[in-house]
């Protein structure tokens, strides 16, 4: 592939050209040259006026459903509403038929992603079945390519289990991922604990389930941890899917303690509150659930100020029997992987950088990904996109269904991905 990017303007905080407009070429995977009027010679030339590019974008948090739930997405449809979504690497769950807690399943998803245009990292469950009873054999998983461990949809709810999980992985610079959440507290929950969940007469979940497993998570990561070992370039626990103002609050203060965590945030968490769930959508029954006011605003400052490091589009498709019926029979979750970029852009608060890097800089930081960049000779793995740009989400590219995006306008458009060799462009 020989290709000509011209005047498109460089997003990448590293890069020289930072915030300029240039022309950029790739050949044989690489990006060539960034300059001013190149020549095209025998390159195919894309006119990219009104474009920006950066680093290709990783999505740490997603639903493959393959193996097993292939009539819910599969790593086909998923890796093509990936590039939809501008992300060029996505880190898949463990939570499928059979989850992924052997070497088998684990290298049929890392063969099926070899080479393509979205590079899929998958993630080994911590227990076997994700059930939380037995340890996986996670040194031979980390071997064999696994990006992180945990039991994804299911947080660890043994206390020993997550300390010596700690104490297993460190020596191995393996990241732990877990979803803070006290199901005990949450038992047949459907929507946030408060006003509303009172008004219509739902089980509430509250807050607290979220905020007692957070800090039981970060006791035992400073109790497994002596600090002259702490290395916070390389996170030990990453929090996933915060959603709470003391949750935020926690995270901040074990950084400030030098704990090595970092954190994420789904991009719906900040389209709604827990008031919009009073037509009884079951596309906005998701969990963490939908908060208050104060929790959202509270997780902006968390992203403005660094404490949640990115963001995630936390896809978790589902067909039209586990979303169509009553609310509290329905299944959680929404797809996100096609609206991430412009819900971020429309809800976060941050300036368009800032959006990028937590798209790219910091997921790869905490997956221990290579860095990426907009730079000469380095790996053409590229998003471009138009952040000004409204655009109706008229059709979904997922198998599922289950987003209440489709119909709105959105601000903030994918425009193109290039990784591997590859590229796909779009309207």
């Amino acid at each position: 592939m020989k290709l000509l990017v011209s005047s498109v303007r460089v997003i990448d905080k590293k890069s020289p050209f930072n915030g300029q407009v240039k022309d950029i070429l790739i050949e044989g995977g690489k990006i060539r040259q960034i300059g001013d009027n190149l020549g095209a010679g025998d390159a195919q030339v894309i006119d990219g006026t009104g474009l920006h590019v950066s680093a290709g974008w990783v999505d740490m948090r997603v639903q493959g459903r393959d193996p097993g739930f292939e009539h819910k997405e599969d790593l086909h449809s998923v890796r093509k509403v990936a590039s939809r979504g501008g992300f060029t690497e996505i880190v898949l769950l463990p939570n499928t038929q059979p989850v992924v807690d052997t070497k088998d399943t684990l290298n049929y998803i890392r063969h099926s992603g070899f080479g393509g245009l979205v590079t899929l990292h998958p993630a080994a469950a911590v227990t076997k079945k994700a059930d939380g009873v037995d340890f996986t054999e996670m040194m031979d998983l980390h071997q064999a390519g696994a990006i992180a461990f945990t039991d994804g949809e299911n947080p660890v709810q043994n206390a020993d289990l997550l300390l010596k999980t700690i104490l297993y992985l460190r020596p191995l610079n393996a990241l732990l991922i877990n979803r803070p959440e006290d199901r005990e507290l949450t038992l047949y929950g459907q929507m946030h604990e408060g006003v509303t969940s009172t008004l219509v007469g739902m089980k509430g979940m509250p807050s607290l389930a979220e905020e007692m497993m957070l800090i039981r998570d970060l006791k035992l990561l400073e109790y497994a941890l002596e600090k002259n070992t702490y290395d916070t370039s390389a996170p030990v626990l990453h929090v996933s899917l915060l959603s709470t103002v003391r949750g935020v609050e926690l995270i901040r203060e074990a950084k400030a303690k030098g704990l090595p965590v970092s954190a994420d945030i789904a991009a719906h968490q900040l389209a709604f509150e827990d008031k919009d769930l009073i037509d009884f959508d079951t596309n906005l029954k998701v969990n963490p659930p939908f908060r208050s006011t104060e929790d959202n605003e509270a997780l902006r400052k968390g992203l403005a100020d660094g404490t949640i490091d990115a963001i995630v589009s936390d896809h978790n498709p589902h067909d039209e029997e586990s979303k169509n019926l009553e609310f509290d029979h329905a299944d959680f979750g929404i797809t996100g992987l096609e609206t991430a970029f412009a819900l971020s852009v429309m809800h976060s608060g941050l300036v368009l950088e800032d959006v990028i890097e937590k798209l790219t800089v910091q997921p790869r930081r905490i997956l221990r990904l290579p860095a990426a960049g907009v730079e000469e000779g380095s790996a053409a793995n590229l998003t471009f996109f138009d952040p000004h740009a409204e655009w109706v989400f008229g059709k979904t590219y997922s198998k599922s269904k289950n987003t209440p995006f489709l119909g709105q306008t959105l601000r903030g458009k994918v425009r193109g991905v290039i990784n591997n060799g590859k590229q796909e462009w779009f309207k």
